[in-house]
Formats: structure tokens, C-alpha cells, sequence
């Protein structure tokens, strides 16, 4: 992996690196913010997973999650949406599908297959790479992430038991079958037989038995994409049917934006590190 960037950041160091990722078959770009404990001895990692049309500059740009990964002594890796190239398909005219949108799943249909496998490059491909190049627990990992993101951590805990020690989201698509988001990706990706899409469903893969152990979910009342794209009901009738320990917080008049994130990143970040103490 070759850095591209470096800033010091309370006390520790913002890096951006960019590899070829054999997954994806392109350049990937991401970034890590290493705390100061880092330069003593390796520390755990959380991932984040970001939205729809986020690079992995918006979260270490807005959310001020730094200043408190460096209070509890964690790591923080924040890889892109999805791949990105001249020779990556795209769908330049929408927002919700192509590049900026990879939806962490790994696709199957001919015209992605190649390029979008954002689920098993963010569960395996890049934490081998960063977990051997920089000094990072293996074996402590947490995961969070928000919107199409916090559909991606809870698919990434769900479908790997025992790999994060913990796992949160902010307003995360909690069931994609049901929504607009997921259809319009999920038939591009995975093919038109929504039995398949399952796999990639958060509230379909408790109701199939996955328990990840505690999760933690935030989500704002004044979020304008709640009533008909994000669905944490449903997720929350799944867990409580099958005895997954979940944790919904409904924040008074908070929206979707990194105005909401940053209020409560804070709190998700203790979350894990309590996690990755245990």
C-alpha cells in the first residue's frame, strides 16, 4: 500500500493510502487514523463503513471521530464506498447505484461482478492488508457505519460471528427488500431473485438465526429517509422475536446528516472500545 497523505491529529496520525486491490480489480484508496498508544504497541481497530456517494474523506473530515479515538486508544479504518476507475462501471445519472455506491455487497451479475465486491473486500482483503502492514490488534476488531454503511456493518457482524468483537450504526438500511435503496441495487448487483438478496439483508439475517452479540443502533426521528428507506422497526421486531441484543436509540430531531453522527460518535466509539477491552 503506498501513503498519499499524513496529518498529525491529537497526538497521533491521520494517514491515506491507495493499493491495487485484486477484489476489485482497481486502485482502492482509504484512510486509518493510528492514536498515539499506537506508536507503544499495536491497538484494536474499528472499521467504518460509509454512505452513498462518500469517499473515505467524509467521516475523518466530519464526524470528529479522531479526538476520540485517541482518548480510548483506538484505531480507526475508513475505506471507500465502493471501486472507483475509468474501466469501473458506473451509473453516472444516479446517485444510488455505480461508484459511490457499492452497497458492501459482493456482486453477481455479469456487469458488475468484476469490479463490486465491497463485502469481502472490507471483511477480508483489507483488514489482512492493514492487520500485516501497521500496528493493529488481529484479533480486535469492532465495525460500525451509516446509512447504505450501517447496512454494511450490520451485514459484515451478522454473516461472520466472533470476527468484531461489537458492532453499531448510524440510521443504517436495516432492511433493503423492502425499500427503494436495496431494490434498485440489489436487482443491478444480485440478479433479480430476491431470495438471494437475503443474504445481504440485515432484518432477513436475524430472522435466519445470525446473532452478531450486542449491537447498537442510533437513529434520528427527523431523519428524512425514515419513513420509507431505513425500516429499524423491522430489524428491531427481528432481534426482539429471536433474542439478538439490540440496542435502539430514537434521537429526538436529529436528521441523516454528520451534524447527527458526530453528535454521538463519541458514544458508539466507548462502545466498542468496552467491546474490544473484554
Amino acid at each position: 500500500m503506498k501513503p498519499i497523505e499524513s496529518i498529525k491529529e491529537f497526538g497521533g496520525w491521520l494517514h491515506r493510502y491507495v493499493h491495487d486491490s485484486n477484489g476489485c480489480h482497481c486502485a482502492m484508496t482509504f484512510s486509518v487514523y493510528l492514536p498515539p498508544q499506537a506508536e507503544r504497541a499495536p491497538v484494536p481497530v474499528v472499521y467504518y463503513l460509509s454512505g452513498l456517494t462518500c469517499t473515505d474523506d467524509n467521516v475523518r473530515v466530519k464526524a470528529g471521530a479522531q479526538r476520540y479515538a485517541a482518548e480510548l486508544g483506538l484505531a480507526l479504518v475508513m475505506p471507500d464506498t465502493s471501486p472507483r476507475g475509468d474501466d469501473v462501471p458506473d451509473e453516472p445519472d444516479r446517485y444510488d447505484l455505480g461508484q459511490g455506491a457499492g452497497f458492501y455487497v459482493d456482486a453477481t451479475t455479469e456487469r458488475w461482478a468484476r469490479h463490486y465486491r465491497m463485502y469481502s473486500y472490507v471483511v477480508r482483503e483489507l483488514p489482512a492488508l492493514v492487520e500485516s502492514e501497521l500496528p493493529l490488534q488481529k484479533d480486535r476488531r469492532a465495525i460500525t457505519g451509516h446509512s447504505m454503511g450501517g447496512h454494511g456493518a450490520l451485514i459484515c457482524a451478522l454473516k461472520n460471528p466472533g470476527r468484531y468483537r461489537s458492532v453499531s450504526a448510524f440510521a443504517p438500511i436495516c432492511h433493503p427488500l423492502r425499500c427503494g435503496w436495496g431494490e434498485g441495487c440489489f436487482s443491478a448487483y444480485l440478479g433479480t431473485d430476491r431470495e438471494a438478496w437475503k443474504e445481504y439483508d440485515a432484518t432477513e439475517q436475524v430472522l435466519a438465526g445470525a446473532n452478531p452479540g450486542p449491537i447498537l443502533i442510533d437513529q434520528g426521528d427527523a431523519d428524512e429517509f425514515l419513513p420509507d428507506q431505513l425500516y429499524p422497526q423491522d430489524f428491531a421486531e427481528a432481534c426482539q422475536r429471536l433474542g439478538v441484543s439490540l440496542t435502539l436509540r430514537m434521537q429526538p430531531g436529529y436528521d441523516h446528516s454528520y451534524h447527527f453522527i458526530g453528535t454521538f460518535i463519541g458514544e458508539h466509539l466507548a462502545f466498542h472500545a468496552q467491546a474490544l477491552r473484554d
